[in-house]
C-alpha cells in the first residue's frame, strides 16, 4: 500500500501546477478551487503528521483543525468561502492571489517545497 503522505503530497503538486495554469489562462474561479484542493491537502497533511490520520470529510477537517490547530484552521476558514463562492461567482485574479498567497504560507509552515 502507497504512503498516505506521499499521495497527499503528489495531489498538493497536482492541484498547485493545475492552479497555476488555470490563474495564467485567467480562469480564476478554476485556479481558487485548486488552490483550496492545495490548501485542504496540505491541512490533511499536518494533521496526518500530528494525529496520525487523515480526516475523512472538510467537516472532520475543520473541527480538528478549530479545536487542536487554529493557526492553520483560520487560514483555510477564511479562504472557505471564496471556494464555495466558485460555484455560483465570478471569482478574480485578486482572489486567487490570496489563496495563491496562503498555500505558499501553510507550505512554508509544513516545509514543504511546493
Amino acid at each position: 500500500m502507497e504512503d498516505p503522505e506521499k499521495i497527499l503530497l503528489d495531489n498538493v503538486r497536482e492541484y498547485w501546477k493545475n492552479a497555476l495554469s488555470a490563474e495564467q489562462n485567467n480562469e480564476f474561479n478554476t485556479s481558487v478551487t485548486l488552490f483550496f484542493k492545495t490548501l485542504s491537502a496540505l491541512a490533511d497533511i499536518y494533521i496526518l503528521r500530528k494525529e496520525k490520520h487523515i480526516p475523512t470529510s472538510h467537516a472532520n477537517r475543520f473541527r480538528t483543525l478549530e479545536t487542536k490547530y487554529p493557526e492553520i484552521y483560520r487560514i483555510l476558514d477564511r479562504d472557505f468561502p471564496f471556494y464555495q463562492d466558485s460555484y455560483k461567482s465570478k471569482l478574480d485574479m485578486e482572489t486567487s492571489n490570496m489563496l495563491k498567497q496562503d498555500v505558499k504560507k501553510l507550505s512554508r509552515i509544513l516545509g514543504i517545497e511546493l
